[in-house]
């Protein structure tokens, strides 16, 4: 075994951090959702269970693609917010989910949850822009 993991392979890499649905859910919910605190993730449709909830989020800090502060507004609660790193994720949620649009029976509820420009970059761009202002407190252009 490599000190990488099972491989130096990206695609294994990538697996051994984000191969169960968990993770990239909790990404998911971070980005699309506005969840912030560990309730909110609870609460969503996939009924994450409390202890592997738990393990994720100490595994998306670890691996810096979350971070954890404690809520101003409620000093016994912590906030999630996404990372540059977990903000360069929106581009692969994206193209699963363009990939299940077209491949498997998505929900009426979520169509069109995201559909891009004709070049797809612009909205994308677009989109990684209002997470960064909304996770990193970076000002948009022309705000």
């Amino acid at each position: 075994m490599s000190k990488h993991g099972k491989s130096g392979c990206p695609v294994n890499l990538g697996l051994e951090l984000f191969g169960d649905p968990w993770t990239l859910l909790i990404v998911r919910d971070l980005m699309f959702s506005g969840k912030r605190h560990f309730r909110d993730f609870l609460e969503s449709e996939e009924h994450i269970s409390s202890n592997i909830l738990t393990n994720r989020l100490r595994l998306l800090t670890a691996q810096g693609i979350v971070t954890r502060t404690e809520d101003p507004a409620h000093t016994q609660r912590v906030l999630y917010h996404l990372t540059e790193k977990g903000i360069a994720l929106l581009p692969i949620l994206l193209q699963i989910s363009e990939w299940s649009y077209r491949y498997a029976p998505v929900a009426e509820q979520y169509r069109p949850a995201v559909v891009p420009g004709a070049d797809g970059r612009a909205d994308t761009e677009a989109m990684m822009a209002t997470l960064r202002a909304h996770h990193l407190g970076e000002r948009q252009p022309g705000s």
